[in-house]
Formats: structure tokens, sequence, C-alpha cells
């Protein structure tokens, strides 16, 4: 019966994932729901499956059942440890409090849960806000300030608002089980559905991408100014290039002198890297558009450093797709010369020394920290791009795999393991999400 029922949950998802202009993200999220279904099947999401190993270093290759190279494991928390009743994740973000308090902010299906990192990096989970609606497995969220806004593909599940602060009096012995409708500082219903959540601390201004069901919008860039989080509002909307699967927005300070200080969005399309001047949110611009060889999926990316010259970009589906370079089945990443908004170059690909798919990566320091599924965290040093765009001097400097059950073949091309990773803590922790297992926190110990 609770089989049925997760998977009614996941085909009701992907119903509300039509939208106009979107086939491609309907056969996307139609994989997706096939392999969690397996999943299920094979038991990852039973009761008690996972237990916490506690502070495990990484010694030859190791830390516990978990293979690993320059990255200790500090703490873990299941998803059954967090509260979720069907203990199956997806994104994180984190969060710093004024006095210096470290918390990630856990996507699960069900909800999202809340985690402190302790000084020592070890966990402790401290609460939990439910989803608005149904489940759904995507859901993401971002901060801005003191607040978090979730958004999901659960149908009519809107942006839920929350404040962060409310975690400073939680008690770890008994977690707060928080309310859709006492808790919330605000819920954004100018959207139903949601893909991705963007965030531009910046300017206050939370793009939401990929929602449903508006005509107007097509899945692009819906504008949520929450300048006042008690009060957001939708100032427009960029839908030129239709459908964003995920953005990355900025103030412009890169070597194309005609867009300083603009406020610009690099956007990941589906089949192209598009961006886009929003400076004007009644009013939005867009620059260029961009297909590379080998798309397939193009899903996400990361600019690499504060010079704005390079990005990085990752597409979900040519390693199952065999397309291009990723024919072999191995994560690969785009480089793209962006010096020129109006004409980006593909300048070269890196690819993972094993088998997965990637999904989410960030930037900090010359450091990209990709979630690569069945692969876990991967650790790439990019700080040559400049140099040599050709991605030839790029390096893997550290991982941890959190999925051990393909080591043994090298990796397999599967949606299960690592959704996202967040690597902003000025503690230097990072939290990486499972799919199946739960969050963990995890220390780099190489050179950076």
């Amino acid at each position: 019966m609770k089989q049925a029922l997760l998977s009614s949950l996941a085909l009701a998802c992907l119903a509300v994932a039509s939208r106009q202009g979107a086939p491609v993200m309907d056969h996307l999220m139609s994989l997706k729901v096939e392999h969690r279904e397996r999943a299920r099947a094979q038991g990852l999401f039973k009761a008690n499956n996972y237990i916490d190993l506690g502070k495990t270093a990484c010694v030859d290759g190791k830390a516990g059942e978990y293979s690993c190279e320059n990255v200790d494991l500090l703490g873990f928390l299941s998803h059954q440890a967090m509260g979720s009743t069907t203990r199956e994740g997806n994104d994180i973000w984190g969060w710093t409090s004024a006095d210096g308090r470290e918390f990630g902010v856990v996507g699960q299906t069900d909800g999202t849960a809340f985690v402190e990192v302790l000084s020592d990096g070890s966990l402790e989970y401290v609460g939990r806000l439910p989803t608005q609606t149904t489940s759904a497995i995507w859901r993401d969220m971002k901060v801005i300030g003191d607040y978090a806004y979730i958004g999901s593909e659960a149908k009519d599940h809107g942006l839920q608002v929350f404040d962060l602060k409310k975690l400073l009096t939680a008690d770890s012995s008994n977690p707060t089980n928080f309310s859709v409708t006492e808790d919330l500082t605000a819920l954004y219903s100018g959207f139903g559905s949601s893909h991705n959540i963007v965030a531009h601390e910046e300017t206050n201004m939370i793009y939401a991408v990929g929602t449903a069901r508006s005509l107007d919008c097509a899945g692009g860039l819906w504008m949520v100014d929450v300048s006042d989080p008690a009060n957001p509002t939708s100032p427009g909307c960029a839908s030129e290039d239709g459908y964003v699967h995920d953005a990355q927005c900025v103030i412009y300070k890169g070597p194309d002198k005609k867009y300083t200080d603009r406020e610009i969005c690099f956007n990941y399309n589906e089949d192209s890297l598009t961006i886009v001047d929003v400076t004007d949110k009644s009013s939005p611009i867009q620059i260029s558009k961009t297909p590379y060889n080998g798309f397939s999926y193009t899903h996400q990316g990361w600019l690499t450093s504060a010079d704005m010259s390079y990005l990085l970009l990752d597409d979900e589906l040519d390693e199952m797709d065999g397309t291009g370079e990723a024919a072999n089945g191995h994560t690969t990443t785009y480089i793209f010369d962006i010096a020129d908004l109006s004409s980006p170059k593909h300048t070269g690909t890196y690819q993972s020394p094993v088998k997965s798919i990637d999904h989410n990566q960030y930037v900090v320091d010359g450091l990209s920290y990709q979630s690569n599924y069945g692969s876990g965290l991967r650790i790439v040093d990019v700080g040559s791009v400049n140099d040599d765009p050709t991605g030839k001097g790029f390096k893997q400097v550290g991982f941890f795999d959190c999925h051990p059950a393909d080591d043994d073949v090298g990796g397999e091309v599967e949606f299960v393991g690592a959704w996202s990773v967040y690597p902003y803590f000025k503690s230097g922790w990072l939290l990486l999400n499972s799919i199946e297992r739960g969050v963990y926190s995890l220390k780099y110990t190489g050179s950076s």
C-alpha cells in the first residue's frame, strides 16, 4: 500500500511537470521516476537502513564503507532520523546566523529538515517544515539573509518563506515540527509548482524556474522580490527562451564592459547556455543563446571565479544518452569562455575518472564541488582555466562516494546517490545530501 502511494505521488509529480515548451524535461522527469521506482523496489529507502558511523577519517581510500580521497566524514543523519516518513532526499542549502552558528536546510520529498553543524562538524537535527501540499521527488531551497525560500514540483506548493532565526531556540532533544500555517513568514502563491529556486542576495531577488502553469512565463525566470520577506511580490518574468532549468544571477563585473554593474543571469536552458540581462525586471533582454556539441539536457553551472571570464556547465543526460565525449559514461563538465556575453565559446571539457551522472556544482576558490549522483562528491581543481581553457589542467583533488554499491564496477550511469552539495560555510564543513541515505558533514583535507 505504501509503495503504491509513493508511486502515485511520483507519477503525480510527473504530470505536474508537463509544460508548454518543455517536452525534454518531461522525458528527463520520467527517467528519474523510473529510476526512483527501481530504487524503491530494491529496498534503498527501507526504514533503519543506514547508520551513523560517527567521525571517520579517510584512510587509505576509505572512510568506513565509503570510498574517499582527501575528504573526512564528520557526521551523518539519515532522512529517517530527520523526521522524513518517505526517507528520500533531494536538494540542500545552508545558513549562518549572525552569531556564527551554521545550519543545513535539507530537502526531502515530504518536506525540509533543519540540522545544526556543530563546532566539531557533527550534526544535530533541530526540526522540520513539512511540504505545503503533497510529497514530490523535487524540492529546492535557497537562502537570502535569515530566510529560506522553498519551492517544489508538488502541485500548488508555491514558495514557502521561513524565518531561519526560529532555529536558534529550537531544542535538538525535542526537534520542532514547524507548521505550514503558523510558522511561515509568508507563502507566495503566484505560481504553483517550481523545479528550482535561484537566489540573488545582492538584489534580494528569488528567481523560480520551471514554474507551472503560466503561458506568459513558460517556465522561464519567475521573478520574486523578497526585499520584504513577509510580502513577496513579482516584478516580472523572463520567458523569451522558454523553460529555464537552473540559473546563476550576478551583478556583472566581468570583461564585457557593456554590461558592467548590470544584473545578469546565466540560464541553463535544456539545450543551451542562455544569458539574460534582468536589470529592468519589466523588460529583460536576452543577450545570447549558445548550444554546444554533445548537448542532451543542459542542467546547471557556475562561474569559475570573480573575474567572470569562464563558467562550467553540466549536462544531465549526455552520459545516459551517450552524446559527444560523454558517450563513455564518465561525468563530463563543459567549459565556456564568456568574455563576450553575446558570443560565448565552448573551449573544452573535463571528465571524471569514474562513470556517473552530474547534477549540481558550485565553485569556491578555484575548486568545483560537484555532486555527481552515484559517484558522490567530487572536488575538482579548476584554477587553471584562465591559462588553459581546454580543461587539460583540471584535476580531481578529493572525493567522497556516498553510494558504495557501484564502486566495484567503476560507477554506473544511474539517478542514485548525491543530489547536491553546500560548500559555503566559513568553517569549511561541507554538506552533501544523498537521495537514499541522508545528509553528510564532510571536510576537505587536501590543499586548496
